[in-house]
């Protein structure tokens, strides 16, 4: 509320209060309203009052990338002049209200990147003017409603990241200006592609990854303006149509499928591709080598993926120019000496051909300026202070951004905003899991140092009214932040209030008595909710079963709600699919975590206390313990020990203050691994995790690695015959992209090897620091790149310190083994543990346990003493088979 300190102070309108815009004229009663509330990023948390919903003549709302909590107020409904809702980047909940289907101004709906559960109402088919619907990045359930089929102005459906089910509405394609249709990462199982969609009549970008989607592909060439197409990760089967594509097309991204047959030769003709990923299918044939030959580069890329396919030949030389970029490994064409090509580029085109980088961008030389030194054109740099602007292009149309940043985006920037084409500079490119570009914008004032401040308000405007020209080839953009700081430090609070010079025909006194608010209630706009913890929640209360359960406590709801101080949001510390996760003091001062089930995640009370029983029979020194659990009044929650220093991802990250050594990271691997071992193999029944991710591995006081997240729901089938380890169990496909195995994402047969392929994502991680998804590409094609070409050491995160040399490659080695496409061929985790073991073997203590981790441990623990010395880690301790023996698993 700092950055809202003078709301209490006069009228809002002739105040300058932060982020409130008047009109420039008093309407009809004589008054003053509020035009715009622009309150983006300046750290506001609690919820949003209703009686925002009192501001009658309000056009802009735009509270995006705070920490806002709570229902989005129904009250918005009735703000019938409001154009632009801008909710997203929060931490909203609850469901999307009905009532804001009555907006029928509304021309852009933000909520994207929020948590907001329920479905999409249906009253959004009357919102009759809207033209960006972005609801992407929630956990949105149920049906695409078939009403959003009648909203003639819509422009872009993003509803990508959700959890929406049920069929694909046919009738979408009878929307008569959609230009982009994002809808991955859904769960429409068993829904096909309607052949309808084939008649989109001004569809740029149809986005359908990772949706369940299975059927044949639709003949998508009448699509004029087609220039996106991603269908991959479903389970669509037959052939890729022939007829020709859209010249537009930059993007066919149809990999990890079930296709057959050959590559269309319509596929050749496609002169602007950037794109072309055909791999993990079952396409044969000859490799179209018409695609790249005798066609100009030079502008443009084209990185051609056929992975894992039945190619066996190729129409002509498999040599590519330099900005051509072909994957063949997994083809038997890879295996032949027939073809001398394939002999002598053998390292490029069937191992994993490294992306080099042409971008020879010199920074400026540190002359001295009072300002910033900014680069407007190759080799000049100028003094001056620009305004900055963090971009991000939501859903871009093209897979590589470089090749049309100097012209047909630097004119589309300028143009928009009234520049000269040299005014723009673009600063650290991001290229965001390559889907979504992000960009810091540096605009240079011409002719002088600064800008003026009637032209700082005009380009501010331009972006936050999202008034640019329209383009359906870069798509929406999205405002992180435009910080004024420098010269323009104090232009905000200036800027706020009456933007116009009425204020000079204003005397002090009647006039200003008269300009008041159509709502003085904005006083109220952010505050601060406190649950009451020993109200009961509205959640379906079951029928109580007596039943006690060993090795665990059955608390009370008061208890747990004492604990978390009425489940203050000051103790939330994670959210996850079982709902929200609060860091709790017990009565006799323990430290404890505490999962409170939401009502999507809740079961019968027979099955919570049936997966109770499961988690308190597994014990490991590895696993997180179980401690408790609460069914009262309907509320489902489960207590775990409390782990300080937080997750192994957090550690890993580039904003990380400390770090973990080589030793260190080789220790939390081995430890992660006998958790998963034991739950594999101990546990009665066995266990298949399905989640291994580096933020589900988490670090006691004494950076002790535990395994977290497991449960009834990955429950292994028997044992199979004569392998020692589980058969495979047919299950709908969960899991986090990046880690998921591949064999199992295909076949929907979870296996106890889907959890060492993941593993071996995570040992890469902890030997790179890097994301799965990094820069474009993934962790596993990076790092074997580098193992083959004996530079593994490259990509070995520096922030590790010395190491070894031949520990580091084993450890690449053995991620990689882990990470191999047939799950057959992947090792067991016993093998893993072994190799660890000999990895970690020659570790000295003083190695691993620095002194800065002794120091954590005794101020975060107040109980330090209880937890097993670092010497009962290493080899030779009694305790090395990683099992409490003190408690054998019932």
């Amino acid at each position: 509320m700092r950055n809202l300190s003078n709301w209490a102070k006069g009228d809002p309108c002739n105040s300058n209060w932060t982020g409130i815009i008047c009109f420039g004229r008093s309407h009809d009663d004589g008054h003053f309203h509020v035009r715009e509330l622009q309150l983006m990023r300046l750290n506001l948390s609690g919820e949003l009052a209703p009686e925002v919903g009192q501001l009658l003549y309000l056009e802009i709302l735009d509270v995006m990338w705070n920490n806002l909590t709570g229902r989005i107020p129904l009250e918005i409904g009735r703000i019938s002049s409001l154009k632009l809702l801008l909710l997203n980047g929060n931490k909203f909940t609850g469901s999307l209200p009905p009532e804001l289907g009555n907006l029928q101004n509304l021309n852009r709906l933000q909520v994207d990147e929020n948590n907001i559960t329920g479905s999409v109402p249906f009253s959004f088919g009357n919102l009759r003017s809207i033209k960006h619907l972005h609801l992407n990045n929630n956990t949105i359930s149920g049906e695409i409603p078939v009403e959003l089929s009648k909203l003639p102005k819509l422009v872009h459906m993003i509803l990508d990241n959700n959890n929406l089910t049920g069929t694909l509405p046919l009738e979408l394609a009878q929307l008569p200006s959609l230009t982009i249709l994002q809808l991955d990462n859904n769960n429409f199982e068993g829904s096909t592609i309607p052949e309808a969609y084939g008649h989109f009549s001004r569809l740029v970008k149809l986005s359908l990854r990772n949706c369940g989607l299975q059927g044949s592909i639709p003949d998508l060439s009448r699509i004029e303006n087609l220039s996106y197409l991603d269908l991959s990760w479903n389970h669509l089967t037959g052939t890729i149509p022939e007829s020709k594509l859209s010249d537009n097309m930059t993007t066919i991204e149809l990999s990890y499928n079930h296709l057959t047959g050959s590559i269309p030769q319509s596929f050749s003709d496609l002169n602007s591709l950037q794109l072309l990923s055909l791999e993990n299918n079952s396409l044969s044939g000859s490799v179209p080598t018409e695609i790249w030959q005798d066609k100009s580069f030079e502008n443009n890329k084209l990185q051609v993926d056929l992975r894992n396919n039945n190619f066996s030949d190729a129409t002509g030389n498999l040599r590519t120019p330099d900005n051509v970029t072909l994957y063949l490994r997994g083809n038997p064409i890879c295996k032949t000496t027939s073809i001398p090509m394939v002999t002598q580029f053998f390292e490029y085109i069937c191992g994993e051909k490294k992306q080099t980088s042409t971008n020879s961008n010199t920074p400026c030389s540190n002359v001295s300026c009072p300002f910033e030194n900014v680069k407007v054109s190759p080799g000049i740099c100028l003094c001056t202070a620009p305004l900055s602007i963090d971009y991000r292009l939501k859903s871009p149309s093209f897979f590589f951004f470089t090749p049309y940043i100097e012209r047909q985006f630097r004119e589309y920037i300028t143009s928009s905003l009234q520049l000269e084409t040299h005014q723009l500079a673009i600063d650290r490119l991001v290229d965001e899991n390559r889907l979504r570009p992000r960009m810091y914008l540096k605009l240079v004032p011409k002719g002088r140092i600064t800008f003026n401040k009637s032209e700082v308000i005009r380009i501010r405007d331009r972006f936050m009214s999202w008034s640019f020209n329209k383009t359906d080839f870069f798509g929406p953009y999205e405002l992180l932040d435009f910080p004024l700081q420098g010269p323009y430090a104090d232009l905000l609070a200036q800027t706020s209030g009456i933007r116009t010079i009425v204020w000079m025909m204003i005397v002090a006194g009647s006039v200003v008595a008269a300009t008041v608010l159509s709502v003085t209630a904005t006083l109220l706009y952010v505050r601060k909710r406190r649950e009451n913890s020993h109200t009961l929640t509205k959640k379906r209360v079951f029928r109580t079963i007596s039943r006690e359960i060993k090795g665990v406590k059955k608390f009370s709801f008061v208890e747990l709600s004492d604990a978390t101080n009425g489940f203050d949001s000051s103790t939330l510390i994670g959210r996850g699919s079982y709902g929200k996760v609060y860091k709790g003091i017990l009565s006799n001062k323990t430290e404890v975590a505490i999962k409170r089930g939401e009502e999507t995640s809740l079961q019968s009370e027979k099955e919570f206390l049936n997966e109770i029983d499961l988690l308190s029979r597994l014990h490991h020194r590895n696993l997180v313990s179980l401690i408790g659990y609460s069914s009262d009044i309907g509320e489902q929650m489960l207590v775990y020990e409390y782990m300080p220093n937080g997750n192994v991802r957090d550690w890993l990250s580039a904003n990380a203050t400390d770090t973990l050594s080589f030793s260190m990271r080789s220790h939390v691997a081995l430890g992660s691994a006998k958790g998963i071992l034991y739950l594999h193999t101990e546990a009665n029944p066995p266990v298949i995790h399905r989640d291994i991710k580096t933020s589900n591995i988490l670090l006691d006081c004494q950076l002790h690695a535990k395994v977290a997240d497991f449960g009834l729901s990955r429950l292994a089938p028997a044992f199979g015959e004569g392998d020692g380890e589980p058969a495979h169990v047919s299950t709908v496909v969960r899991g986090t992209p990046g880690y998921l195995d591949p064999e199992y994402f295909m076949t929907q047969q979870l296996t106890v090897r889907s959890d060492v392929y993941s593993f071996g994502v995570v040992l890469l991680e902890l030997l790179t620091g890097m994301h799965p998804f990094f820069e474009g590409t993934h962790i596993i094609r990076e790092v074997r790149t580098a193992n083959e070409c004996g530079t593994v050491l490259s990509v070995a995160d520096s922030r590790m310190g010395q190491c070894s040399p031949d520990k580091v490659k084993k450890l690449a080695e053995l991620a990689l083994w882990c990470c191999e496409d047939r799950p057959e061929t992947r090792p067991p985790m016993s093998k893993v543990v072994k190799e660890l073991e000999g990895i970690c073997q020659s570790v000295r203590e003083p190695e691993m346990f620095s002194e800065t981790t002794k120091l954590l441990c005794s101020k975060t623990s107040p109980s330090s003493s209880s937890v097993p010395s670092p010497l009962s880690l290493l080899p030779g301790s009694n305790l090395d088979s990683g099992f409490f023996h003190a408690v054998k698993p019932r």
